[in-house]
């Protein structure tokens, strides 16, 4: 569907909107503003991610943001992130989207002519609400769900989906951080270019804070795995020295029953009226012996 939100008889450009975007949509806007042809391919693909490219006549831009919701089991680069593709120059601005894009449609109601005044404002603004939402999603989810899983892990509240919820917050911060890092050629271009100003340093600003913070996120998530599988590590070994020390206790005694099971003739104890007695008190301070030898080592 394709709306004018924006004309040049009440604004400095015209602001095109195109949701849901296909081939015939461009039909008219192709010839109208010079639109090539690799840009308008690049625009109805689905899966691209951030870049900025220059033609002759227009930039061409695609940023990414993060929904307000998402399922925790996602993974992929169409399920935790939304895209905008963008056509501008100094008269005109197309934004093509798939579905609500909650920043955009704030936008188009109530457009803020005193601070947007030029197109180039306008793409700068777009860009900066894009980052904001990677920088909302680490304060108001991913920080909580870490928590959670720390106390998980430090206080033994383990559930049996533990690794599997925080294998896929590996992977959206992985997905995360690879998409900021393609969002930096986009950040340079407004800041570096002729119409620098206090709000391409906000831009500047938001894509540091948010770099920061996910590269903190991400070191604390391999961390908490590290300690994860430390301490199941420990826990299994600690297993395993109970059971060692209690068949360290039983092989001797195995082998002296073992012995005089055998009912061999020639077995003098056998006959013995105090054999079984003596063989069982015999038992005892041998088990008692090691158990002092444990003690002194200090493996128990």
């Amino acid at each position: 569907m394709v709306r004018t939100i924006l004309d040049s008889s009440n604004a400095s450009f015209d602001w095109i909107d195109i949701s849901e975007p296909t081939l015939e949509d461009f039909e008219t806007l192709r010839i109208k503003y010079q639109l090539h042809e690799a840009s308008i391919k690049d625009c109805l693909q689905v899966g691209q991610l951030p870049k900025i490219e220059e033609f002759e006549n227009y930039h061409f831009l695609i940023i990414r943001s993060i929904p307000s919701r998402f399922d925790n089991f996602s993974d992929t680069l169409t399920e935790i992130t939304e895209r905008i593709s963008i056509f501008f120059s100094d008269k005109f601005v197309i934004t093509v989207h798939r579905g609500n894009i909650g920043y955009l449609e704030k936008l188009v109601d109530n457009f803020p002519f005193s601070k947007l005044n030029s197109s180039k404002l306008f793409i700068n603004h777009l860009t900066s609400e894009a980052l904001k939402t990677f920088e909302n999603l680490v304060i108001n989810k991913l920080n909580t769900q870490l928590d959670s899983y720390e106390e998980m892990v430090f206080l033994n509240r383990r559930k049996k989906d533990f690794l599997r919820q925080l294998y896929y917050i590996k992977r959206q911060i992985d997905l995360i951080r690879i998409i900021l890092t393609l969002y930096k050629d986009i950040v340079d271009f407004f800041h570096l270019s002729a119409f620098k100003n206090i709000y391409t340093q906000d831009l500047k600003d938001i894509y540091a804070r948010s770099s920061t913070l996910y590269r903190n996120i991400s070191e604390n998530t391999a961390q908490l795995l590290s300690v994860y599988f430390n301490i199941e590590s420990n826990h299994t070994n600690d297993i395993m020295r109970t059971l060692t020390i209690i068949s360290v206790f039983f092989m001797p005694l195995t082998f002296i029953v073992g012995v005089y099971g055998m009912n061999f003739k020639n077995m003098p104890e056998l006959e013995w009226y105090y054999g079984y007695p003596a063989i069982m008190i015999a038992m005892a301070v041998l088990a008692v012996l090691i158990y002092y030898w444990f003690k002194k080592r200090r493996w128990l």
